[in-house]
Order: structure tokens, then C-alpha cells, then sequence
């Protein structure tokens, strides 16, 4: 290990030896920075950030450009490769790859079940979970762009999903430091005050036509869907136990849509999920259970117990200066005579599956997420949350940004997305309904190659 140490309380930077996987050579790379980079960097409180560099075999110490990787989320670490391909590989043609790990996730001070239990308090857990949002993952990027560059020169973006609303805060607060900026499926709404509630209203409709063309695809779940909604509806408490300790409610099930619904296998992920969920009577007259095989990969799906982050911090992603008071949660309400499972069943039409959403209910039915359930309020009820962008600089944005926008994307609405773009000065929009929102990983290296391609006059706008 090679440890450097920058002067004047700069912080702290310790590089790994490298070591192999497949046709790539990695690198790790960790830093301890600032958590409020407000304060003063000598004496403040630190955090580590982890990265990992990545490049083809033969090339660690050629001169390559920088890229930096922004992972989806909030609150999911970066991939882990353990072999060449994908937008990897083709990134590696011409990049030196650097996969961070956002704050509060992978190795970068992880926010997890049992590392947050150290606070005493749920108000000092909400204090300090607040400088873990897009302007302080920009802050980070700064901090290790300065030493991972040669001459400190400005770097390449590529952010996916949530990655790339971090690339537009980037683009607000310190263009400076890039050279260009690749969005997938990741082009925010950036209205002043808490814009959840224009997205959830838009998403709505997008997560009906999805369920649509599920129950299209595999009509025979419409009846298994409504059988598993009325024995969870009709069991003492009205769910089952999880093997966690939680429990299964209608309403829980329906969060099955959060990955089912906008990925490009998640249709067929869920319906073989539906082919199992009832145990087999073995003996006579044994009641009907749900299988603890899915009940096991409900909770699996969810991912709540290694990703809390994802839960605590989602709506916050929206707030600028207001707050989100559970915004999922009432717009919900506003379209609750579709989205209501036990009244569907009983009208005789399909239960519909919910989106991206996260709501208060699901601080008390799973239980990774109970202990959390004040901090949870507190967040949503925050109202001094920072800015994420400045309009004014991207109108009058200078940096090179290409972005894949996907027509029929779940995640980030499209109408919303093309209305961010029109005040992003200089973005070149790709609208494809080739992919869904996992297209970056999906299409192995030809969004990312669309997408450099446009920059350099290589492909066409569209």
C-alpha cells in the first residue's frame, strides 16, 4: 500500500496495490474527507470514500483520461467487476474507470443497520445523515478529481440514474471540473422546493401502463396476484410473518414493482417469483401457506436490510429548501381507488404493483427499517435542505453533456426529463425506447458508445 498525505489538513489518501480480474487491472483508492465541507477541513469531522480504478490490462501506466462512474440509487454502492465487459470494457478502450462508491455506501463510510445504531438519538442520526445527498457526493468527486488527475485537468462523468442527478448537480456547482458529462436514464426535475410531488404525479401514470403490459404479458398472474393479495388480507394481522421479522401486507406486496416494473427482466423475474409462491400440500386438509421460498425472495428484492440508505434518504433527492412530508405517500392517496389491492380484488380487477416509492407504513411492517422509523420522520419533515442545482448555470452551461433519455422510463419521468434538458444549454438528448432505465448495463457497451459517439459527431441526435 502507498499512503500519501496532503498538507494543510487537506485529508488523507491511501492507494492500493493492483490486482486482476479477467482482461481488467483494478486498483483501490481511499480518501478521508471532510463531512461538511462547509467547516473548516483541519478540524472538522472525516468520513472515507472509497474508489476503485479500473483499466484493460497492459494499460496502468499509460497516460488515459479520466472516468468517473456514478452509481444509481441513493444509497447503492458501485459494482464490483469481476470480469471485463459491458460499458466497462468498452469505457476501457479509452478511459482510465473510476467506480466511487457515494458516500454512506460500499466502502465509503456505510450507512448501515448497525453502524447508524451507534447514534444515541434519532435527531443526531437525521443531523448527520443530511450531508449525505448529490452536493456533498459532488464535493467528494472534487476531492479525489484534484488527486487522481494528472495536473488536476477536469474529468469525464457518466452517471446512471441517480448518478446523473448527481452529474447535474455537478454541472450546477462545479463544472469546472469536467470535461464532458454522460447521463443515462438520469436527467432530474430541478424546480425550486420539493419537485416529488410533480414527479409522483407524472410517474403514476407511467406505473399503470407498466402493470398493463405485465398482466399483457403474463395474464394468468391477474388471478395468482389477487389469491396471494386475499389470503395476506384474511390472515391474523392482516399479513404474514417475513422471515426477517416483518410482515407481509397487501400493500407491501405491491412494492414489488420497484424493480419488477422497469427493468428489462423484471417482468419475467416477477412472474417466476408468482410460479412459487404457494407451498405444496403435502398432507390432507394442511391449510394454504405461502412459501417460505417467496417470502425469503420478496425481502431479497427489496434489499431494505443492506441498503437502508435507499429508504431513509429518497425523497430528499427532490428537496430544495422544503420539505418532501412524505410526498409517495399522499400522491398515492390522490390515486388510491387504482392502487387500492384489497378493493381491486374484490371489484374483480387486476391488483396493480407500485413504483419507486417509499412510505411511512413500511417503517412499521419491515423490520430493518423500525428502528428508523423516527429518523425517517424527521427527514421527511426537513425543511432548510440545500440546494441541489442553479438553474442559471445550466443555462448558461459550457460542458459538453450527452444524454440517453428512455421513452419508457419508470424511473425518471420522460416528460419531466425533456423539460430539465430545455434549460441545460448544449445538451444533445438520444430518445430511445430501445431501452428501459437499465439500458446502460443492458445494452453491454452501445449506449455508452451512442452516447460518446454524439459528442464527437460520430452518431446521429436521435
Amino acid at each position: 500500500m502507498a499512503k500519501t498525505t496532503d498538507g494543510g489538513g487537506g485529508g488523507e489518501h491511501v492507494t492500493g496495490d493492483w490486482f486482476s480480474v479477467p482482461e481488467v487491472r483494478l486498483r483501490d483508492h481511499h480518501f478521508t474527507v471532510p463531512l461538511d465541507y462547509s467547516l473548516d477541513h483541519r478540524t472538522c469531522s472525516k468520513i472515507s470514500v472509497f474508489a476503485r480504478e479500473v483499466v484493460s490490462v497492459g494499460k496502468e501506466e499509460q497516460s488515459l483520461p479520466c472516468l468517473l462512474y456514478l452509481q444509481g440509487g441513493p444509497g447503492f454502492e458501485c459494482q464490483r467487476p469481476t470480469e471485463a465487459g459491458g460499458w466497462i470494457s468498452k469505457a476501457c478502450e479509452e478511459y482510465r474507470v473510476i467506480l466511487l462508491d457515494q458516500r454512506g455506501t460500499g466502502l465509503s463510510t456505510p450507512l448501515t443497520l448497525s453502524s447508524m445504531s451507534q447514534f444515541k438519538s434519532a435527531e443526531d442520526l437525521a443531523d448527520y445523515m443530511k450531508h449525505f445527498r448529490a452536493d456533498n457526493i459532488v464535493n467528494d468527486a472534487e476531492f479525489i478529481r484534484k488527486r487522481l488527475v494528472i495536473d488536476s485537468g477536469p474529468w469525464t462523468v457518466l452517471g446512471q440514474s441517480y448518478g446523473g442527478f448527481c452529474a447535474v448537480t455537478y454541472l450546477s456547482f462545479a463544472p469546472q471540473g469536467l470535461k464532458q458529462v454522460l447521463l443515462t436514464g438520469g436527467i432530474p426535475p430541478i424546480g425550486t422546493g420539493c419537485t416529488a410531488d410533480a414527479v409522483y404525479r407524472a410517474c403514476f401514470e407511467q406505473i399503470v401502463l407498466q402493470n398493463k403490459k405485465y398482466y399483457q404479458r403474463f395474464p394468468q398472474d391477474i388471478e395468482i396476484v389477487s389469491e396471494v393479495v386475499t389470503h395476506l388480507a384474511e390472515s391474523e394481522g392482516g399479513g404474514v410473518p417475513l422471515p426477517s421479522g416483518g410482515i407481509l401486507t397487501p400493500r407491501g406486496l405491491q412494492l414489488l414493482g420497484l424493480s419488477a416494473l422497469g427493468s428489462s427482466t423484471g417482468f419475467e423475474r416477477l412472474h417466476y417469483m408468482f410460479e412459487r409462491v404457494w407451498d405444496p400440500v403435502l398432507v390432507p386438509g394442511a391449510p394454504k401457506r405461502i412459501s417460505y421460498y417467496f417470502l425469503n425472495a420478496y425481502e431479497r428484492w427489496l434489499a431494505f436490510d443492506t441498503n437502508p440508505l435507499y429508504a431513509l434518504m429518497h425523497e430528499s433527492i427532490y428537496c430544495q429548501g422544503a420539505p418532501s412530508l412524505w410526498s409517495a405517500h399522499r400522491i398515492r392517496n390522490e390515486n388510491d381507488n387504482q392502487f387500492d389491492a384489497i378493493k381491486a380484488v374484490k371489484e374483480e380487477h387486476p391488483v396493480l404493483f407500485t413504483g419507486e416509492m417509499i412510505f411511512p407504513w413500511m417503517f412499521e411492517e419491515m423490520h430493518a427499517l423500525r428502528p428508523f422509523k423516527e429518523v425517517a420522520k424527521l427527514l421527511a419533515e426537513k425543511k432548510d435542505w440545500p440546494p441541489l442545482y442553479d438553474i442559471a448555470s445550466l443555462n448558461n452551461n459550457k460542458v459538453p453533456v450527452a444524454a440517453a433519455v428512455y421513452y419508457d422510463d419508470m424511473y425518471v419521468n420522460f416528460k419531466l426529463a425533456l423539460d430539465t434538458a430545455s434549460q441545460i444549454a448544449g445538451i444533445r438528448p438520444w430518445i430511445t425506447n430501445e431501452y428501459m432505465h437499465s439500458g446502460l448495463r443492458d445494452g453491454g457497451g452501445q449506449v455508452l458508445d451512442h452516447l460518446l459517439g454524439m459528442l464527437n459527431g460520430k452518431k446521429p441526435l436521435f
